[in-house]
């Protein structure tokens, strides 16, 4: 504790060079937090939206992707349904995405269509009125985008209207449709205009009833720990298809953005850098200017490993100081940066690079204070190597 003291009151002598080394030092403390928030948000954002219902599994057209194409399976009720009566699965449900239109006045405007089974669904949540019931063929729901683009609101009708006929150009499937809700859906970007109908007026909307196509197919496992044993045995029982578990599309996702992991640790490791210059230098010019009172501290009977305690300390604080204002900033500068990252086009608006955690926090902060002591250790050998004689006599003069 007489350490710390030493050292706070050392700090205290130059007052202006302290508060630029702690801004200096906050600056690479926000650095290094927002590059470690970057290189696990990512797929700790992923995985949280992947399964934001609990859905483990998904089964896609062979060789891509959820969404990643717009090819989509054959027989969709009848693979839902066998998944269905596997006792390892607790739910299953298919969903088909197209672009199809609604009608404003004599115009159409393009929409996102979601074609889902309500009784499982894990694609959207509610905002306000209600969601579909299982069969209900004369409602829709919107997303917030598509309702000022329709003008329309809970319990109003709307048009919907499939592919163009390129020959007349005008839609060759329209339905009429009553708004039920009005919801978020997970994976849209910012300001898509989406809308949901059940999985069959969907099908026929976008012509591809007859096949009963889907393009992806949604799996929940009832326990955790069944997932990799029930994707293998899934993998053997429908080879016509690909089945991704989160983890899986997690590592897909990472190897997709692996020049982000790249540029954090970069970042990361240049404010390490940068806080160990900040505070060797400013511990060296003190230990430097206090060459006389450490010797005459050791004429009077200090030890050295006091003296290098004292300047440990010193650092210690300095980095202690800085840290706890650069998580404030960190924070702050992570918002701003998540904002301009996540305005990308295709990425879903519920997607984060940067994610607080209280580990994330944990590690940046022990990262910082070790580093930042560690950065002492010159200071404090010059210190504790000092000659008591030459410097007093050097002081005296």
């Amino acid at each position: 504790m007489r350490e710390v003291a030493w050292g706070l009151k050392s700090l205290g002598r130059h007052p202006l060079r302290t508060a630029l080394s702690l801004a200096g030092i906050a600056v690479a403390a926000a650095m290094l937090l927002d590059m470690v928030m970057l290189s696990g948000g990512i797929d700790k954002s992923f995985a949280d939206l992947l399964l934001g219902r609990g859905y483990q599994m998904r089964l896609t057209p062979k060789g891509t992707l959820p969404f990643d194409t717009e090819a989509t399976m054959a027989d969709a009720s009848g693979i839902v349904a066998s998944l269905r009566r596997d006792p390892a699965v607790e739910a299953a449900g298919a969903l088909l995405g197209t672009s199809l239109y609604g009608r404003t006045g004599d115009s159409l405007v393009t929409l996102f269509g979601y074609g889902i089974e309500p009784e499982a669904q894990s694609v959207y949540h509610v905002t306000s009125g209600r969601d579909l019931l299982p069969g209900d063929t004369s409602g829709v729901l919107l997303s917030e985008p598509a309702a000022r683009l329709l003008g329309a609101a809970v319990g109003d009708s709307v048009t919907l209207a499939g592919r163009l006929d390129p020959q007349v150009v005008t839609a060759a499937v329209g339905r009429r449709v009553v708004v039920r809700g009005m919801v978020r859906w997970i994976y849209d970007y910012r300001g898509q205009p989406s809308v949901g109908t059940v999985l069959p007026v969907m099908q026929r909307l976008s012509r591809q009833a007859a096949d009963d196509r889907a393009s992806v197919i949604l799996v929940k496992a009832r326990e955790d720990a069944e997932v990799p044993a029930l994707a293998a045995r899934l993998r053997a029982r429908l080879p016509q298809v690909e089945v991704s578990t989160v983890t899986d599309l997690v590592a897909h996702f990472r190897a997709r953005l692996v020049y982000f992991r790249q540029l954090s640790y970069i970042l990361g490791s240049m404010s390490l850098i940068v806080a160990v210059l900040l505070i060797g230098t400013l511990l060296t010019i003190t230990v430097n200017e206090r060459l006389g009172e450490i010797a005459t501290l050791r004429a009077i009977g200090v030890s050295r490993a006091t003296i290098v305690r004292q300047v440990l300390a010193e650092g210690t604080a300095l980095t202690a100081a800085g840290a706890a204002l650069g998580i404030l900033l960190g924070l702050l500068t992570a918002r701003y940066l998540d904002a301009i990252l996540t305005s990308f086009p295709g990425l879903p608006a519920a997607f984060s690079f940067f994610v607080p955690r209280a580990d994330t926090l944990t590690f940046a902060a022990l990262v910082l204070l070790l580093t930042g002591s560690l950065a002492g250790l010159y200071p404090a050998w010059l210190a504790a190597r000092a000659p008591i004689a030459a410097t007093l006599r050097a002081e005296a003069t």
